[in-house]
């Protein structure tokens, strides 16, 4: 347009008393705007919008804008598509009322524009309010996928909504020319051209341009994977160019689980394979019987009895090799109980806690594979003479909570440890403990509690090895054993199967597997230790096997052990003994802060002289009974430094070598020195005042 008539039309523009009412005066007396193209009255309702962002003073509104809009209404079906955006504009159309503008839409609509009442809803933002399927199916039919595109641009739910749309359409039973019928006087409507595979393509393009999740177009996806699925069959069967292994990949992963496809697979496999083929990949793909042809239900019926007798003998074979190969536990599996409930635990506490009783223990935990943290132990076992007992630590923990009663089963624990009478057997017991304490908070600190411990990894590493055996009776190689594994292949003959060592141990129910194999975990130590009790010499332990299966496992419980020099029971009840005579085999030497003392109320003054020289004391206070010693003694693995008649009630109450009396007449210093020597403590510098703040 020419500086001249720009000019012109704004000085036009200018000499009106009302120029947007002298547009529309022009529009309506003048033909020349309705044809294509940038007519005259285009160029000056374009010119206009400009002049008024400069002139915003000629706005209208109220009343006089109304009858505005209305007379460009009546104008607006005729429009061509260039002109919409300045009449918009300038007369405000966004403005009013919504229900007029989705109503002069539906009269275009009606009358068989539907290009047109599709670019005026785009321009007036009416999309929302449409229905959406109405407006876009002729378009489509008319291929205008563009303005299609155009009309949900931006609107996020519309583009799902269309594809529902467009994947409804690809429905089986789905007929797009009944469809087409509803819509009047459609023009370049090409039914052969509006197909399924267009229809396919267009979802594709459009899934990624909207950038959708394909799920929301079942119809078309599956027919993808069907096309998938023929072309696969073709390379099998007909060409002949794709292996076996390579054919199966690709079949798994191109039906899924997707049942609609696993049906049109066993019609597909039917055309080429034999029916024990088909039954197998029913039987992989899980497929119910009524999906089933007859023919197919049947031979999977003989298929699945084939199996189950195969695996039967399989089973029985194993189970033979297994017992040639590997320990087997020597109870009947009546006499293996697994408690998850208190109620159960009844029995359990009456035969562990009885005094020389020997108790085998294990622990099973869920496999880490790499997580940082201890793992929270899920079943403990405890092994006794012909009986074994599982706890379900989650369960009976869990049931405890609910009930109120969660002290119960940690008590139980602390008590069976704690519990110098009886002989506790494990493998490995500290890292057990640790988890144990990760499990329960309540059972922190269980390590330093602890009495009359024998830690058989200890032993492991005393006992006279001969080169394992690496071969099964059938002929199989298998892993050389170590651990427990190696320890009771030396002792008992066998090595334990740990098959179940890396099962999900967290998993309920237990498999009867993981239930035998639990037990044998636990019972196996009892056999181990019996052995080692009988003929200590011949495993190269020496005679003296107290000093040799209670082992060294850390100072403290090194320590510890020094202060309780008892005998320790056999499973068949006879005394392994230890020396008499302290003077013939002094303890070792320890460290104040390994020696861990309980003073009487009389001792105070001893108390904290011991504790200026580093040892771990704890003191009564005047009105304490002096029972109270005992029982912190008992939980906290402590030695108690009395005098005089409460020495012959407190010495009946712990583990012998536990209590020791005082000479009450002399100064605490010389009782110190008294306590220190008897216990073979030695004192350094760097021990004094080490405890005080």
């Amino acid at each position: 347009v020419s500086q001249q008539l720009k000019e012109e039309i704004r000085r036009g523009f200018a000499g009106l008393e009302d120029p947007l009412a002298g547009l529309l005066d022009m529009l309506e007396s003048s033909g020349d705007w309705k044809g294509k193209g940038h007519s005259l009255g285009y160029y000056i309702s374009s010119e206009l919008q400009l002049w008024m962002k400069e002139h915003p003073a000629v706005q209208q509104s109220g009343m006089k804008l109304k009858k505005l809009q209305a007379r460009v209404f009546r104008i607006l079906d005729q429009c061509p598509a260039n002109l919409l955006d300045p009449l918009i504009s300038i007369y405000q159309l966004h403005t009013a009322d919504r229900n007029y503008l989705l109503g002069h839409v539906s009269h275009l609509y009606h009358r068989g524009d539907y290009k047109e009442a599709a670019i005026l809803s785009i321009k007036l933002k009416l999309q929302p309010d449409q229905d959406l399927e109405k407006m876009c199916a002729p378009l489509l039919f008319q291929d205008k996928i563009n303005l299609v595109e155009d009309y949900v641009g931006e609107h996020p739910e519309l583009q799902c909504r269309l594809l529902q749309i467009l994947d409804s359409w690809c429905e089986p039973d789905f007929n797009i020319r009944d469809m087409a019928r509803q819509y009047q006087g459609l023009t370049r409507y090409k039914p052969d051209k509006l197909n399924r595979k267009m229809l396919s393509k267009l979802i594709f393009r459009l899934l990624d341009r909207f950038n959708v999740d394909p799920a929301l177009c079942p119809n078309v996806i599956n027919q993808r994977h069907l096309r998938t699925l023929n072309y696969l069959f073709y390379k099998r069967f007909v060409e002949k160019t794709m292996t076996q292994e390579n054919w199966t990949d690709h079949v798994q992963s191109t039906v899924g689980e997707n049942r609609w496809l696993q049906g049109h697979l066993v019609q597909l496999l039917l055309r080429h394979c034999d029916l024990n083929t088909v039954a197998r990949w029913a039987q992989r793909c899980n497929l119910p019987e009524e999906m089933l042809p007859s023919e197919v239900a049947d031979e999977l019926q003989k298929l699945e009895i084939q199996e189950r007798v195969e695996e039967a003998i399989k089973e029985e074979n194993y189970k033979e090799v297994k017992k040639k190969d590997y320990y087997q536990l020597p109870i009947p599996r009546a006499k293996i109980h697994l408690l998850q409930n208190w109620g159960e635990m009844v029995q359990c506490c009456e035969k562990v806690l009885q005094p020389g009783q020997i108790v085998g223990i294990d622990m099973e935990w869920r496999p880490s594979f790499g997580m940082v943290g201890k793992p929270r132990v899920s079943l403990l076992q405890l092994a006794v003479r012909d009986e074994v007992f599982l706890l379900d630590l989650p369960q009976l923990l869990e049931q405890a909570e609910v009930k109120g009663e969660k002290e119960k089963l940690p008590h139980f624990i602390q008590m069976l440890y704690s519990d110098a009478t009886i002989t506790k057997l494990g493998y490995g017991m500290s890292g057990d403990l640790s988890s144990l304490a990760a499990t329960c908070s309540t059972l922190k600190g269980m390590d330093m509690q602890s009495q009359n411990v024998v830690d058989l990894l200890t032993v492991d590493k005393l006992v006279d090895v001969l080169p394992p055996e690496q071969s099964c009776g059938d002929g199989r190689l298998r892993q050389p054993e170590k651990g427990l594994s190696l320890l009771v292949q030396h002792v008992l003959g066998k090595p334990l199967d740990k098959t179940e060592q890396m099962s999900n141990w967290e998993k309920r129910p237990l498999r009867e597997e993981q239930v035998l194999y639990a037990a044998s975990d636990a019972y196996c130590l009892l056999e181990v230790y019996e052995k080692l009790c009988e003929d200590p010499e011949s495993f190269g332990l020496s005679s003296d096997l107290t000093e040799s299966l209670v082992g060294k496992p850390s100072l403290k419980a090194r320590a510890k052990r020094q202060l309780n020099k008892q005998e320790v029971p056999s499973p068949s009840g006879q005394q392994c003994k230890g020396s008499d005579k302290e003077t013939s085999c002094p303890p070792a030497p320890i460290s104040p802060k390994e020696f861990s003392v309980v003073c009487d109320n009389m001792l105070q003054g001893l108390g904290r002289y011991l504790r200026c020289l580093g040892v771990d004391v704890r003191m009564l206070e005047n009105e304490d009974d002096h029972r109270k010693a005992a029982e912190i003694a008992r939980q906290e693995g402590r030695v108690i430094l009395t005098s005089g008649l409460p020495y012959q009630t407190l010495q009946s109450q712990v583990g012998e070598g536990r209590c020791f009396s005082v000479n009450c007449s002399e100064k605490a210093k010389e009782q110190a020195l008294q306590v220190l020597k008897h216990f073979n403590v030695h004192v350094t510098l760097a021990d004094i005042f080490s405890r005080c703040q």
